[in-house]
């Protein structure tokens, strides 16, 4: 995305440079207009990876596929880590059996406060690796952070995945933005809230939005910023990568 954002940026500055007016960028915009190109991206995308090392079991889903906030995405054989709940949990059922016991003998003197103590602290012990077994095991399902696609699927069923592994990359379901590139001193007069006109390459339609974001920073080289526009409307048909064509309305010179 960044790479195509600093290519529009550097064709926007060698038009800026060579056009004889600003009706050669795109089409024929009328007198205090301008306009630019922009690409259409979706507000949360997410690269999924995986936290454990261990075969896949379940892969449900396909590169296009819809899915529901919470929603499964992926299953790891969990045999391992149920045995290693297991075994914390037996683990943590004895310390906990004992610390009673000695806490019982400590009323009655029978016991040190040393081995007391020592007790409770192989309690404390035996949770932490209860707890730790629990998230290990909680790790074998991966399940959707929000609703939305998957955009690119990465492994396979039955595939061994190591621990930190791109598995596939999502994005969510609501309407994407577009992220286009204008000259710095349109700062002059660009402002939050500023309707724009969006006309889509795929298909030829044009949507009303309006500047939801203005970059931090001005890219030094081509003297350009990057703004972040949202649809006002409920355009249909619109999907994350999509170009499309930004007339912004300029105050005409005095």
């Amino acid at each position: 995305m960044r790479r195509r954002l600093a290519r529009l940026a550097s064709a926007l500055a060698l038009a800026l440079i060579i056009a004889p007016a600003p009706a050669a960028l795109h089409g024929a915009p009328a007198a205090g207009e301008i306009t630019v190109l922009g690409q259409l991206t979706p507000r949360r995308q997410t690269v999924v990876a995986s936290e454990i090392a261990a075969k896949i079991e379940q892969l449900p889903l396909r590169e296009g596929s819809s899915f529901a906030e919470g929603q499964l995405l992926i299953a790891f054989n969990d045999t391992l880590q149920q045995a290693q709940l297991k075994r914390a949990a037996a683990s943590h059922t004895a310390a906990a059996r004992t610390a009673v016991a000695n806490e019982k003998l400590r009323a009655l003197n029978s016991i040190g406060q040393v081995e007391y103590e020592l007790s409770v602290a192989e309690l404390a012990k035996a949770s932490a690796e209860l707890a730790y077994a629990e998230a290990m095991l909680s790790k074998c399902r991966i399940l959707a952070p929000y609703a939305g696609r998957v955009a690119e699927l990465r492994v396979r069923e039955k595939e061994f995945a190591q621990v930190g592994q791109a598995l596939f990359e999502i994005i969510d379901a609501d309407l994407p933005e577009i992220e286009f590139i204008v000259p710095s001193h349109t700062l002059a007069w660009l402002a939050i809230g500023q309707p724009v006109t969006v006309r889509i390459e795929e298909t030829g339609l044009e949507h009303p939005a309006r500047i939801d974001r203005i970059g931090a920073r001005v890219e030094p080289v081509s003297r350009t910023i990057k703004v972040v526009a949202t649809f006002t409307g409920n355009p249909e048909g619109l999907v994350a990568g999509m170009s499309g064509s930004i007339t912004l309305a300029a105050p005409l010179a005095p």
